[in-house]
């Protein structure tokens, strides 16, 4: 009986916790941008918290060198602790860079996620959250794409009849990509996203550190010195150019950990998500709390 009813309790909670779920196409059907006919579609799979304790958004990007999602490793345990948190979480399936599926590639993912800006924002009554506390997160990769999106809001190819605002209020890069120099980049990454037209101009368009002003949001950066695949001055080098433009940084480093560790990094302790939820949760986002 006692066993019955352990199962009974789980199967209520999973279905609980799949009833807050809902995922969305993120453009109208036929209405994808760059698309050609076998184009992948774009989603996005809302989490809503059990208890919702914030009027914040973060929409998260998983990583995967632009040539696939890990979410089952970064982008759905990411978006279960901020709902654990009380922080609604949109799961983005952006498109990976593909030229058989798309025209003009290197810009698919980044139209993705000012898409997805724009769909939270105009459903924030909605999803009871604040259109001016909309944040992004993102790994590997996805760190990449959303430094991308923190550096280049002001260039979009969509259609935005509503002047919906392309600036995320926050950023979480976690062992983010964020230079396509040679000295720095992974290269596979680069080669998905602009190859195989790499030229000097592309390179320098897509190395954010290099994109940085004062009008890039506050930014929250997570690493590990030993990451042997992103390398970490990508953060070091993106740290330092936020602080010379006076924009909010705060850095949290791990002396091990290598890469893709998601949210738990199993050689530490001291684990990124705390720290990181409080700083988002402050809405100051300042850099030392």
């Amino acid at each position: 009986m006692k066993r019955t009813f352990i199962i009974l309790a789980a199967l209520a909670f999973s279905c609980q916790y799949a009833m807050a779920q809902e995922s969305i196409p993120l453009y109208p059907a036929g209405q994808i941008p760059f698309a050609k006919e076998n184009t992948e579609v774009p989603k996005i799979t809302v989490y809503v918290p059990e208890k919702k304790r914030s009027n914040i958004a973060v929409i998260v990007c998983s990583g995967g060198s632009y040539g696939g999602r890990a979410n089952n490793v970064e982008g759905i345990p990411a978006c279960r602790q901020l709902n654990d948190a009380g922080i609604t979480a949109f799961l983005l399936d952006y498109r990976v860079p593909n030229a058989s599926r798309m025209n003009e590639k290197e810009i698919v993912p980044l139209t993705d996620v000012q898409a997805a800006i724009i769909y939270v924002r105009s459903h924030a009554k909605q999803y009871k959250i604040k259109p001016d506390k909309v944040g992004i997160m993102g790994f590997s990769a996805g760190g990449h794409l959303v430094t991308t999106a923190e550096t280049h809001f002001n260039k979009t190819r969509l259609d935005n009849p509503g002047h919906i605002n392309l600036r995320p209020d926050f950023v979480v890069a976690v062992y983010p990509v964020v230079s396509f120099a040679d000295s720095l980049t992974h290269l596979q990454s680069r080669s998905n996203l602009i190859g195989p037209d790499i030229t000097p101009e592309r390179i320098r368009e897509y190395s954010n550190e290099l994109q940085v002003s004062d009008e890039t949001p506050p930014t929250f950066i997570v690493s590990a010195i030993d990451d042997d695949v992103v390398k970490v001055g990508n953060s070091l080098y993106l740290e330092a150019a936020l602080r010379q433009h006076h924009v909010p940084v705060k850095m949290f480093l791990y002396a091990k950990g290598g890469h893709g560790f998601g949210v738990n990094n199993k050689t530490a302790t001291a684990q990124w998500t705390a720290p990181c939820i409080r700083w988002i949760m402050n809405e100051k986002w300042e850099s030392d709390l």
